[in-house]
């Protein structure tokens, strides 16, 4: 296995420059695992197959590049799935790059419901597919009884599967338009814990048919 000392040498551009006025020091494709990994939401193995060896290989260095930024690297192996997120740096005043995105209530029922049926999928070692109506199937359930604008219910869970395509979560299939496949990268960003706490929430709420905020109801979006 190389030392980062070694790695940084593997991807440094030898001082050549790549453009005029160019003043970096990486190689062409670490800039490139760095720049998708700003620019968000993910870099995926399967999506970024070119990418992800850069990434394994370059991880010390492109960790460092990340943390002048204030940025920690989440990487996991097994999902094959990075992100970048806020590192926490305790009290110490620091400029923000990532923008904290608040969800809706419905937009967390349906990252919950996406996060189950992932789990799912997984203990069958299956792909983890979705087709739109089982989306709002599922989301028609936390509707209030007796709502009498049916039609601006629907616009929301229309905008927040939107929100969730947005930010590749729910990557469309080839040669269809309502069937998606969830992203691994949701696994990081929901905790068993929190999974378990948010289910038991939602039940509640969906018992009592009565909307209302979602508890922790933020995340970090892609860099600005």
């Amino acid at each position: 296995m190389s030392s980062p000392e070694s790695s940084a040498k593997v991807a440094t551009n030898g001082g050549a420059a790549l453009y005029v006025g160019d003043a970096g020091d990486l190689a062409l494709d670490t800039r490139r695992v760095l720049v998708q990994l700003l620019a968000g939401p993910s870099l995926e193995a399967r999506r970024h197959s070119h990418l992800w060896p850069i990434l394994l290989r370059d991880e010390a260095l492109i960790r460092g590049r990340l943390a002048d930024l204030f940025l920690e690297l989440v990487l996991d192996r097994d999902t094959q799935v990075a992100f970048t997120r806020q590192a926490d740096v305790g009290d110490l005043e620091v400029p923000i790059l990532l923008r904290r995105a608040p969800l809706t209530f419905i937009d967390s029922v349906l990252l919950l419901f996406l996060r189950q049926r992932l789990s799912q999928a997984d203990v069958h070692a299956e792909r983890a597919v979705v087709a739109t109506d089982e989306i709002v199937e599922y989301l028609t359930t936390y509707e209030r009884a007796g709502n009498t604008d049916h039609a601006g219910f629907v616009k929301r869970l229309q905008a927040s599967v939107e929100k969730i395509k947005k930010h590749s979560i729910l990557q469309k299939l080839r040669g269809t338009d309502d069937r998606f496949e969830i992203s691994p990268t949701l696994k990081l960003l929901f905790s068993v814990e929190e999974i378990q706490a948010l289910t038991r929430v939602y039940r509640n709420v969906a018992e009592g048919t009565q909307l209302q905020p979602a508890p922790d109801a933020e995340r970090d979006e892609d860099a600005e």
